[in-house]
């Protein structure tokens, strides 16, 4: 299996064109949960080309963009150049190189699953602050609306990584054991893309798991992906929906 942190190093276009973006109402939520203010000093861990550190930013806090893979990181890079507050950083999550204590938060949005370690673990409590709160962040497609329980069972038959690297694979007791004691607050938002059949594709061939374009499994992969869009659009257009979780609490020191 490809190094996970070389596996976005040919999707950076995909990824920034047709990745979701998260809800509003999480980034307020979040910002009230933690009392954080403008200054506030946090850590975007697999920040990859930005979507999430970009709302960070926004609301006025220093943000240290975490990201080893260099195509995806070089892409932020661009992004923020104008941003005073942004740091970009190449490094794992295991080794940040962040100062002890010196962090009031850290996000990890889509990311987690790729670094879910022991030494992650360690890490984490050792750069936050004793104070500090880590927030875990999914957009998780609605499995149970049925377009999306058809696009799960497509790429079941059709991606052989999927069941693999799939993010959803991962349980609420996976997730709790990062937590201080499993002490954490899960949140639900609702969010959604409306995506034409170009849109869908790329959103697909955002994903790690999404075979390249020369492999055997391609065509095939494709072709089903148009019968699922001319059965379920509406006007040239896929409601692709999700549901946004935040896992958010203290992780031990």
């Amino acid at each position: 299996m490809t190094d996970y942190t070389q596996r976005f190093s040919d999707r950076v276009e995909a990824y920034v064109k047709f990745r979701p973006g998260y809800p509003s109402a999480l980034v307020q939520t979040l910002l009230q949960k933690t009392r954080l203010e403008a200054g506030a000093v946090v850590a975007d861990i697999g920040s990859g080309t930005g979507i999430f550190t970009q709302l960070l930013l926004d609301q006025g806090l220093k943000v240290f963009a975490i990201e080893p893979n260099a195509n995806m990181r070089e892409a932020a890079e661009v992004l923020f150049a104008d941003y005073p507050h942004f740091t970009s950083i190449d490094a794992p999550a295991e080794r940040t190189g962040l100062a002890d204590n010196s962090l009031d938060l850290i996000t990890a949005a889509q990311a987690f699953h790729w670094f879910n370690s022991t030494t992650t673990k360690a890490e984490f409590g050792r750069i936050l602050k004793p104070d500090g709160k880590l927030a875990l962040i999914w957009n998780k497609r609605k499995v149970s609306q049925p377009f999306q329980h058809a696009y799960e069972a497509t790429l079941r038959d059709y991606v052989p990584e999927y069941g693999v690297v799939n993010h959803m694979n991962l349980t609420d007791s996976d997730i709790a054991a990062f937590f201080d004691h499993g002490h954490m607050e899960l949140l639900r938002f609702d969010n959604s893309q409306q995506l034409t059949f170009s849109g869908l594709l790329g959103r697909l061939k955002s994903s790690s798991y999404c075979p390249a374009e020369d492999s055997p499994q391609y065509p095939s992969l494709v072709a089903a992906l148009a019968t699922l869009f001319e059965e379920f659009a509406l006007n040239g257009v896929i409601d692709f929906q999700y549901e946004t979780q935040l896992y958010l609490g203290p992780v031990a020191a």
